[in-house]
């Protein structure tokens, strides 16, 4: 398995910005699609954000021209960078690891968004 660690996330106004970060524990990563979803307080869990081994990235329509994901293979680390956060961004935010035979999430971290 990997593990991955979270963090940056936390309480913000709107209009602010949070930088969220995972680190994976093996170099996997360089050969894996790395992903940021977001679970919010009786919803599903959704894809924010993706960037494949390439670094070409997709977006939720919700938060396009407002994020930025961005991966170091050299660190094994992927950033979710959040620009004008607004309140219904406010979730608990998970980093997801895909490749072959091998699916691995974060345990997590909130990000609260006060209006």
């Amino acid at each position: 398995q990997v593990q991955l660690v979270e963090s940056g996330g936390g309480l913000v106004q709107a209009g602010g910005s949070l930088r969220l970060s995972c680190a994976a524990s093996k170099s996997i990563f360089r050969f894996s699609v790395m992903g940021w979803y977001r679970q919010a307080p009786g919803k599903q869990r959704e894809l924010v954000a993706s960037i494949t081994t390439s670094g070409t990235s997709n977006y939720a329509d919700s938060v396009k021209g407002r994020f930025t994901i961005s991966r170091d293979n050299a660190k094994n680390t992927v950033v979710l960078q959040m620009n004008s956060l607004k309140p219904e961004d406010t979730a608990v935010y998970y980093c997801n690891l895909n490749t072959v035979g091998l699916n691995s999430w974060g345990q997590g971290t909130q990000v609260t968004v006060s209006s």
